[in-house]
C-alpha cells in the first residue's frame, strides 16, 4: 500500500523559516557579535593612541614654548605661554653653552657611524641570507647574541682596548667613537637586514649573474636598490639610537671640546641649567631633538613601508 503525503507548502509559510539554522536577521548571530566586539576594540585602540600621543606631545610642546620664556617666567608660570619670544635663549645655548660645537661633533660621529653601519651590516646580511657555507648559522646567531649582550658590561674592557690600541689611543677621537658606534649597532642591523634580504626574489640576482655581473656588482647595483625600504627603516633606527647615545660617549669621550649633544645637555643640567638660565637649557633640549623629529617626519612613510615589506611579499 502506498501512502500519499501532501508536500505542497501551506500558503504563507516559507520552507525552512522556522528551522534552527535559518538566519535571524541583520545584526544578530556571530556576525553581529563580531562587529560589536570589533567596534569596542577600535574605540579602545584609538583611545590608547590618543593617550599615548598626549603623553609624548604635551612634554614636547612644553619644552618648545619654555625655550622662548625667561627663567623667571618658567619658574613662576611653568604652564603659561610666553608673552614674548626670547630668541636669546637659543643663541645662548648655541654659543655660550657650546651646543653648536657639540652639535657638529654629534653630526660627524653619527653621520660616519650610520654610513659605516649600513654598508657593513647590509653586506654581512646579504651574504648570510643568500649563501650557504659552513658556519653560516653560527655567525648569524653570534650577531643575534650580540643584541642581548648588556652594553654596561662592555664599557670598562672597551675603555682599555681603545686606550691601548696598537696604532695609538682612540679615546676622545672621532674615528674611535665611530668604530664603537658601528660595533654597537651592527648586530641589530645584520639581524634586520638578513630577514629582509630573504624576502627578495633570488631570480633577479640569478639573472644578473647570468648576464655576467659579478657578486659585488649584483649586490650594489641590483640587490641593494631593491632593499631600499629596509635600508631606510634600519637607518632611521640606527640614527635615533646613536644620536641619543649617552653611556658610551660618557666613558670614552671625556674631553669637553669633543662632547656630543647628550653630554652637553647633561653638563648644562648639572650646572643648574646654565647658571640658572632655564630658557637656554630648554633651547638646548630643542636643538638636540629637532634633527630627530625632522628626520622621522621626512622618512616616516619609508619607515612604515620597510617594516611591512617583509610581510607583504
Amino acid at each position: 500500500m502506498t501512502i500519499k503525503t501532501d508536500e505542497t507548502p501551506k500558503q504563507g509559510v516559507v520552507p525552512g523559516a522556522g528551522s534552527p539554522n535559518s538566519p535571524k536577521g541583520p545584526g544578530s548571530g556571530r556576525g553581529g557579535k563580531g562587529g560589536k566586539d570589533g567596534g569596542v576594540l577600535n574605540v579602545f585602540s584609538h583611545g590608547m593612541l590618543v593617550v599615548w600621543a598626549l603623553m609624548v606631545g604635551v612634554p614636547l610642546l612644553w619644552v618648545l614654548w619654555s625655550s622662548f620664556k625667561t627663567s623667571n617666567g618658567i619658574l613662576t608660570d611653568p604652564w603659561g605661554l610666553p608673552t614674548s619670544l626670547h630668541w636669546e635663549n637659543w643663541s645662548n645655548a648655541w654659543n655660550k653653552a657650546n651646543m653648536g660645537q657639540y652639535f657638529i661633533n654629534t653630526v660627524i660621529i653619527v653621520g660616519g657611524s650610520v654610513i659605516g653601519t649600513m654598508v657593513l651590516g647590509s653586506m654581512a646580511a646579504y651574504v648570510l641570507a643568500r649563501f650557504t657555507f659552513p658556519g653560516n648559522r653560527f655567525i648569524y646567531y653570534l650577531f643575534v647574541a650580540g643584541m642581548s649582550f648588556p652594553v654596561f658590561m662592555l664599557v670598562i674592557p672597551l675603555f682599555f682596548v681603545m686606550r691601548d690600541f696598537p696604532t695609538g689611543s682612540l679615546l676622545t677621537t672621532y674615528q674611535g667613537m665611530i668604530l664603537v658606534y658601528i660595533a654597537y649597532s651592527l648586530p641589530f642591523t645584520v639581524f634586520f637586514m638578513t630577514a629582509f634580504f630573504r624576502t627578495l626574489p633570488a631570480s633577479v640576482a640569478e639573472a644578473a649573474m647570468i648576464d655576467g655581473a659579478s657578486h659585488t656588482r649584483t649586490f650594489f647595483q641590483v640587490m641593494l636598490p631593491m632593499a631600499k625600504p629596509g635600508l631606510i627603516s634600519i637607518g632611521i633606527f640606527n640614527f635615533l639610537g646613536q644620536w641619543n647615545q649617552y653611556l658610551l660617549p660618557m666613558v670614552l669621550n671625556q674631553e669637553e671640546k669633543d662632547y656630543v649633544l647628550t653630554q652637553g645637555l647633561a653638563m648644562i643640567a648639572l650646572q643648574q641649567g646654565y647658571e640658572n638660565d632655564w630658557g637656554a637649557l630648554m633651547a638646548g633640549m630643542m636643538i638636540a631633538m629637532l634633527p630627530v623629529l625632522v628626520v622621522y617626519f621626512i622618512f616616516q612613510r619609508q619607515v612604515q613601508a620597510g617594516l611591512t615589506a617583509g610581510a607583504m611579499k
